[in-house]
């Protein structure tokens, strides 16, 4: 019997207080896969498993808008600097374009970016860096694309893989986890209102400027940001070469301000050519229409 014909059975058994009790166990389990389903999407091409169940710890409403308000004040200091690019920028608009086509194959890893007031902005600092912030809040510094000379296809693999850790709420389950549990409940409590929100809220936007993600969470950012743009039409092979971009920039100049929450490695690039046979099919497709 289909999965769909067990669960339209378990569904009529439980709606009959008749039926026996034998039925439990197995609709709970079905239950259970359908929850944990909604974890990734359910064609995704790359394996990344489940999302950390520790990100429930701190609540998803508020580290976002721990994000906004620290992405806002990021953006007035750049300001203040005649630093942040205005929307005739050239090179602000080529990042649009390509968050563009990147963006509508954000909501199959999490359904809450449905409601996310996307934005992306460009800041003039010889910073090799880029994020996404909880929420969607998206920043590119100008030296990432000038230092590094970065194709449209290397951008959107940049872009896709900042964006692939906000969609997985990394950030979100990293401070749950460093926190403790007993902390991190604590946390919860203060942001749901129990505490002092505005210094709580400073703190954590903070925190997610600076926060440095585990090696598996490098790993499922990488392929899940692979996917997006290959589902986008962008190439694929561009992820191999942007890791070695950033590994001979390391090189050179001592280190690189992306390197620092983004290690980089043979590792990574082998663990990027292993998965490219996944989504080439993708990218393809993306590229016939």
């Amino acid at each position: 019997m289909c999965t769909r014909c067990e669960l339209l059975v378990v569904s009529s058994a439980a709606s009959s207080a008749s039926r026996p009790s034998a039925w439990q166990p197995r609709r709970a389990f079905l239950l259970a896969a359908a929850g944990a389903a909604l974890a990734g999407p359910a064609l995704a091409q790359v394996n990344v498993g489940n999302a950390s169940v520790a990100r429930n710890l701190v609540p998803a409403d508020r580290i976002e808008a721990a994000g906004v308000q620290q992405y806002g004040q990021l953006l007035e200091q750049a300001r203040a600097k005649r630093a942040l690019a205005g929307d005739g920028n050239a090179q602000l608009q080529r990042l649009r374009t390509i968050a563009n086509r990147l963006i509508p194959f954000a909501t199959p890893w999490n359904s809450r970016a449905r409601e996310w007031k996307w934005e992306v902005n460009l800041i003039g600092s010889k910073q090799v860096n880029a994020f996404c912030m909880p929420g969607g809040k998206i920043a590119f510094f100008t030296g990432i694309l000038e230092q590094l000379k970065l194709s449209d296809d290397e951008v959107a693999m940049v872009m896709g893989h900042e964006m692939a850790h906000a969609l997985r709420e990394h950030a979100r389950a990293r401070m749950a986890k460093s926190a403790g549990t007993g902390a991190a409940l604590s946390i919860g409590a203060q942001l749901l209102g129990l505490g002092q929100m505005g210094d709580l809220a400073a703190r954590a936007g903070t925190q997610l400027l600076t926060l440095k993600f585990s090696r598996s969470d490098e790993t499922e950012a990488d392929l899940v940001g692979l996917e997006l743009a290959a589902r986008a039409g962008y190439d694929p092979q561009a992820s191999v070469s942007l890791w070695k971009k950033m590994a001979a920039a390391s090189k050179n100049q001592g280190g690189l301000s992306f390197l620092s929450t983004h290690p980089s490695g043979p590792d990574r690039i082998q663990k990027l050519e292993a998965n490219l046979p996944k989504v080439e099919g993708l990218y393809r497709e993306a590229r016939r229409s």
